[in-house]
């Protein structure tokens, strides 16, 4: 069981498209992905995130070694900045369609939470 107690830092209620890439979750990390610290985190957390709630991003604030981004096909993507140019699936029936084109996460708890786009 460890770290499925741990939840990312935002669990999208509608998902999200980036690069064409869907997503349920952001992990925020004030930090460098380096191999040691990156793959720590791929066993502790980002691989328990995608069992619970599907492909998500994770986003390190100082950058990442670019040879690590090498898990989106399989559900995890890396970049050192929030997308510009992510889209959320409208939900009409339980069923995604329509994307809305965002260019802010909104997110007024201060801590982790629930994104509402």
């Amino acid at each position: 069981d460890k770290g499925y107690d741990k939840t990312p830092d935002f669990i999208l209620e509608v998902p999200a498209a980036v690069e064409g890439h869907v997503i349920h979750w952001i992990e925020s990390k004030a930090s460098f992905g380096d191999e040691s610290s990156h793959r720590a985190y791929l066993q502790d957390q980002f691989w328990s995130y995608w069992n619970r709630f599907g492909p998500g991003l994770v986003i390190y604030w100082y950058g990442f070694i670019e040879e690590l981004d090498c898990h989106r096909d399989r559900g995890i993507l890396l970049k050192d900045c929030f997308p510009s140019d992510i889209i959320t699936l409208q939900l009409t029936s339980g069923e995604p369609v329509l994307p809305v084109t965002h260019n802010t996460l909104q997110h007024s708890s201060g801590g982790k939470g629930v994104a509402r786009f």
